[in-house]
């Protein structure tokens, strides 16, 4: 049963505690609100300002566990501070582990920094669940994609058009390098789970993929360098740093460029055209 005061008291208290840094939001000049405002967290929970506010007053239905996700996500709330929120609201927390899609605040605070630079934080099957704006611009919206799409190892071997992206000669390296990963997940998580899933349909699915899986790789680690091409600004040439965190299996991935070098002026320009077009 959903506890509506204890629910609209811890809401509360959070949304106050949080300042518009901590979230990569700015504070602009005339600020006097304690905390964020209900349309900043609104905002960050990708939900209206009216349904939000009206959790905070005690009214509305019953929210969905997609909707407490969302909140417990935007207001950067711990797993411990997650669970009691899905308690209050009248729902059993969903548990914590691989298949878990809650980013540690540790992680958002450390993406909510990165404005101008692309950085995105991924499931260890490859899936988008945050981007910086840069991110975005360089890779596009990966977090809106549902279902096995959501994979970048799985869409590399059912969808062409993802290796556009990426500079020719390094396909067959990503083709043995997703498919290595794919088995070694596949091996630690076991029957039944996404990754035997994800196998499944690629084995069915994609000839190049049964042939690598066939050969039974493993071990193919990601190169520190990428060598993407974009459609606007060209081939770039990025390091990447990697920072994980191993209780939920995420990783933080941040692309920079060797400052004064051609990739790094494009980069700036891709700052400035963001997910636009030239054309």
């Amino acid at each position: 049963m959903i506890d509506r005061t204890g629910l609209a008291e811890f809401l509360r208290v959070r949304r106050e505690a949080l300042q518009p840094e901590d979230v990569g939001l700015p504070r602009g000049p005339r600020r006097r609100t304690a905390g964020l405002r209900r349309e900043e967290v609104a905002q960050l929970c990708h939900m209206s300002t009216d349904y939000y506010a009206r959790l905070e007053r005690e009214r509305g239905p019953q929210p969905s566990e997609q909707m407490l996700a969302s909140i417990a996500q935007g207001l950067h709330l711990s797993h411990q501070e997650r669970d009691h929120l899905f308690h209050l609201a009248g729902h059993t927390p969903p548990p914590i582990g691989a298949n878990s899609e809650h980013i540690s605040p540790g992680l958002l605070r450390v993406l909510d920094r990165l404005e101008d630079t692309p950085a995105e934080i991924v499931t260890e099957l490859g899936e988008t669940l945050r981007q910086s704006r840069l991110g975005a611009a360089l890779l596009g919206d990966n977090v809106s994609r549902e279902g096995p799409d959501r994979s970048l190892g799985f869409r590399w071997f059912t969808d062409p058009d993802v290796r556009h992206f990426y500079a020719v000669e390094e396909h067959a390296f990503l083709s043995r390098l997703y498919a290595s990963g794919l088995r070694e997940i596949l091996a630690r998580r076991g029957p039944g789970s996404r990754a035997a899933h994800l196998t499944d349909l690629l084995l069915d699915r994609s000839e190049e993929f049964r042939a690598l899986w066939a050969a039974h790789e493993v071990g193919v680690r990601p190169k520190e360098t990428k060598r993407f091409v974009h459609p606007e600004v060209g081939a770039l040439e990025l390091h990447c740093q990697r920072l994980v965190d191993p209780d939920q299996s995420h990783a933080l991935l941040v692309y920079t460029a060797v400052p004064g070098s051609e990739s790094h002026e494009k980069l700036r320009l891709l700052s400035v055209l963001g997910t636009q077009s030239l054309r």
